[in-house]
């Protein structure tokens, strides 16, 4: 059955009413909460109160929140963790990358795939896991640990009793800092990977030719050639580090650990939410937390852009 031509739409349509689905749901789902959201920043609301219970304040909410000294506290260990587990991925994924790129053939899908199967991995199985291995008592790692004591050379430095990994605050952000490395370094490897697999052998050749070490080759051909890489790497790592939330929200059973060591600002976003009801000043720390990002975001554009770019 036809439409009759009153009723049906110009060619010209055709793209957006295939689009349409999408745009509906992004609009619904992403445009309207990240509004939503920075009008919240502006006003002081309980959601157990109700739509007419918001109240103007202003600027008083990202007041409080510079002045929030537990706010300042979740940003010093986001910045921590960050650091500690996002540096690492790309000093082990780069080498690691051009060790699987130059010596394996057959088995390089084999290699890369477990290397990246824990990022694809469940974030709640993951942090389950390395709870287990992280008991005082029966954990493997204290365990292991407990071998290298009977090391001559090693188990000087060893630690004599075992390590409360969950327990002690002085132990949490590196316990969970080896987490977040352990899951993301496949990420970025498989990023360098592809990236190596862009460069010309030719180049490689010519500088075997000339006298050129493996080592001179990997600083003046390989890391020239990975920048673009390296700065999208590095990106997401700066990125995922400050909005960092699973991981220490599971391992320290949603309360941050002892002296909230392990509270990062997105776990203390949601507290302040949903825990304290205040979603006024939970949302001018997300805005906060945004502008941070796009801070460390322009300066790693800064860093990487070639010097007459700048």
């Amino acid at each position: 059955m036809k439409l009759p031509p009153s009723l049906r739409l110009p060619v010209r349509w055709a793209p957006y009413v295939f689009l349409s689905p999408f745009l509906l749901l992004f609009a619904v789902f992403g445009v309207f909460p990240l509004c939503f959201s920075l009008f919240l920043a502006f006003q002081s609301w309980e959601p157990t109160a109700g739509m007419d219970a918001m109240t103007y304040v202003g600027l008083g909410n990202f007041a409080f929140a510079l002045e929030d000294e537990w706010f300042r506290k979740s940003l010093r260990n986001t910045g921590w963790m960050a650091l500690a587990s996002g540096v690492p991925q790309h000093l082990v994924a780069i080498p690691l990358a051009v060790f699987i790129h130059t010596r394996f053939k057959r088995l390089r899908n084999a290699a890369v795939g477990a290397y990246f199967l824990p990022y694809i991995t469940s974030t709640v199985a993951i942090a389950i896991l390395f709870s287990s291995l992280f008991s005082t008592d029966y954990g493997l790692i204290n365990l292991a640990l407990q071998q290298l004591r009977e090391w001559p050379l090693i188990g000087a430095l060893m630690p004599d009793a075992p390590i409360d990994w969950m327990g002690r605050a002085e132990n949490i952000k590196p316990a969970v800092s080896m987490v977040v490395f352990w899951r993301y370094v496949g990420f970025n490897l498989v990023l360098y990977l592809a990236a190596l697999q862009t460069i010309p052998a030719d180049v490689y050749e010519a500088a075997t030719m000339d006298g050129a070490s493996p080592l001179q080759q990997f600083f003046h051909i390989t890391l020239p050639s990975l920048r673009p890489m390296i700065f999208f790497g590095v990106t997401l790592s700066i990125i995922g580090g400050l909005q960092l939330f699973e991981e220490p929200f599971i391992l320290t059973m949603g309360r941050g650990g002892s002296d909230q060591s392990g509270m990062t600002t997105a776990m203390y976003l949601y507290r302040m939410a949903f825990d304290f009801n205040d979603f006024g000043a939970a949302s001018a720390m997300s805005w906060l937390l945004f502008v941070l990002v796009v801070g460390l975001t322009w300066l790693t554009n800064r860093a990487f852009s070639p010097k007459g770019a700048r």
